[in-house]
């Protein structure tokens, strides 16, 4: 995983596309998100935030 991350920022800043930074950071944080609320206890007020 940690490679990953070292080859995508290696990608970013060889090819100066750092306005990829934060659709990468907002996926990462949806995908966080709704795995969270997958059978969870805070699921229902995930849902009211939608």
């Amino acid at each position: 995983m940690v490679d990953v991350i070292k080859d995508l920022w290696a990608f970013l800043r060889e090819r100066k596309k750092f306005w990829l930074l934060p659709i990468i950071l907002i996926s990462l944080l949806l995908g966080g998100l709704l795995v969270l609320s997958q059978g969870s206890a805070i699921a229902p007020f995930i849902y009211t935030l939608f």
